[in-house]
């Protein structure tokens, strides 16, 4: 069976790739890593005591007085794992919530109260507390935990004060933070106190020191997200998704994301802050690397002169990425691919679930909103194009063509690509078991007869379910070294738009999985 270190080695691959990119750009241009409070967050933690999962989080979540949470700003799902904890911690009978937050300056109490009156709106809160001005990053999922807080818990607090900048400072900001806290632990004495602060503050040494120092009573809880070191350590050895662990008695930490989209929301944030006007950030660098990083994990020659083993000039393939939050332009693009209204209603609904979308007919990859699980899908949706020479690239248009099972099985194995690429680039995707649909040639056929007597939205979205199952099981086959990586090469290769073919490919993959249950696999680095 594979090894600890080779299962590692199989998840890690693509992303590893991936993030070395991004992080030698983040260098480049962001030198303050450096700097000696900031390694101390990384050196204090390297690694953990034990896996723990939701409930056994919870326990030590309720035990704390005072909870603080790691935030990595340029990661909306940080500041969305705090309104998730601050809602799941704030239940009626109990001891009631307030929260503390790094975003707003102490200074801007009075604003914040305002609005928590309902004195003023949204975008007042926005423009008097200055938060494009010094704060900067992603607005909607730290109002979102503004608002999650006015719904659910009895106060909330700005904690910072000046300079943020000056990292000579900062030291500064971590007693005036603690003793911020400490004021609202006395204003609100039965109250569990939740504070979203940078993660690089929640070093021992650091704001918990303080802390330990102004409220000697309290039971003050760490609650860390997606650090690296845990991370690596955690995807080396445990086979399943990790979803925390416990660093010591009174730290523990979250996995929400992947390092790779943890840099990459951040290189798209100096980006914008880079440009001189209000455009939206250049997101063809990042779909570029995703693709870029499947090629290497697949060992893809983009230069290759022929076709065979390899795709022919795939370099000259790469789709066109367009950005925005424009529906308008959105509109355009698909108008481009088909006159369906119903059709463009469906990718408009995708566009809106998952932030991307790709366009076989027009090669092209639209990004309204970058989020780590839509666009890995669909740069691999792509490179499943791209090996195959792009065939429904149609002057503009994709025609449809084949018969109804061919198109169904070339759907099903497009969206098994898809969701297996996006595993290999975001491992911690949700994998989905065998339960979630019939898995068997007598199964698929079924699917697909149901599929062809319904309309085009159920054929679809059936093709969609069998799809993502059978990427998922292959990922998962891949990981016990039961799929080599030159089959998952062939895969994408393969030209399913050929009458039976697509079916063959289909019942060939579910083979290989089934039977990889069967038996022990090899352990192939």
């Amino acid at each position: 069976m594979a090894t600890s270190t080779n299962l590692g080695s199989r998840r890690n691959a693509a992303q590893m790739h991936a993030l070395a990119c991004v992080e030698r750009e983040l260098r480049a241009n962001d030198s303050s890593g450096r700097r000696k409070y900031l390694r101390d967050f990384s050196k204090a933690f390297r690694s953990y005591e034990s896996v723990i999962d939701a409930q056994q989080l919870t326990t030590m979540v309720r035990a704390a007085d005072v909870i603080l949470i790691g935030d990595y700003h340029a990661l909306p799902s940080a500041q969305r794992f705090a309104a998730t904890l601050l809602e799941q911690r704030a239940q009626p009978g109990d001891r009631p919530v307030v929260l503390g937050v790094e975003t707003i300056f102490s200074r801007h109490q009075h604003i914040l109260e305002e609005w928590w009156r309902r004195e003023i709106d949204e975008d007042e809160l926005r423009q008097r507390i200055r938060f494009d001005l010094d704060w900067s990053y992603e607005w909607l999922p730290f109002y979102e935990l503004l608002v999650t807080a006015r719904e659910h818990a009895e106060a909330v607090y700005g904690l910072d004060c000046m300079p943020r900048e000056d990292l000579r400072k900062i030291g500064a900001r971590d007693k005036h933070a603690g003793d911020k806290i400490a004021e609202i632990h006395q204003r609100h004495p039965n109250a569990v106190v939740l504070v979203l602060f940078g993660e690089s503050h929640l070093a021992p040494q650091h704001l918990p020191r303080v802390l330990r120092e102004r409220l000697p009573g309290q039971r003050v809880l760490t609650v860390l997200q997606n650090v690296d070191a845990l991370y690596w350590q955690a995807t080396e050895v445990q086979q399943e998704r990790v979803e925390a662990v416990r660093v010591s008695d009174d730290v523990a930490c979250v996995f929400n994301s992947t390092p790779l989209e943890k840099y990459e929301s951040y290189r798209l944030c100096l980006l914008r802050w880079r440009q001189e006007d209000e455009q939206s950030p250049d997101i063809a660098p990042t779909i570029y690397n995703l693709i870029d990083s499947l090629l290497r994990f697949l060992d893809v020659n983009r230069y290759a002169p022929h076709n065979g083993t390899q795709p022919k000039f795939l370099v000259d393939l790469l789709p066109e990425v367009h950005g925005g939050a424009s529906d308008a332009r959105l509109r355009r693009l698909l108008a481009r691919v088909t006159d369906s209204a119903e059709r463009i209603e469906a990718m408009l609904r995708k566009v809106e679930s998952q932030g991307s979308v790709y366009l076989p007919a027009i090669n092209a990859l639209y990004v309204r909103e970058f989020q780590m699980t839509g666009a890995a899908e669909e740069a691999a949706r792509f490179l499943h194009h791209a090996c195959r020479g792009l065939p429904l690239r149609r002057n503009g248009h994709a025609a449809v063509t084949g018969e109804p099972t061919d198109r169904f099985y070339a759907r099903t194995i497009e969206h098994a690509l898809a969701y297996f690429g996006s595993r290999v680039l975001y491992p911690v995707r949700a994998a989905i078991g065998e339960e979630a649909c019939e898995f068997s040639r007598a199964a698929c056929d079924k699917l697909m007869h149901d599929a062809r007597r319904g309309d085009r939205s159920h054929f679809d979205s059936t093709a969609q379910r069998l799809g993502y199952t059978v990427g998922s099981q292959l990922y998962d086959a891949y990981l016990r070294g039961c799929v080599s990586r030159s089959v998952l090469r062939h895969l994408f290769l393969a030209h399913i738009e050929e009458p039976g073919k697509a079916r063959q490919i289909c019942f060939e993959v579910v083979r290989k999985i089934r039977g990889s249950r069967k038996k022990p696999c090899a352990s192939v680095s």
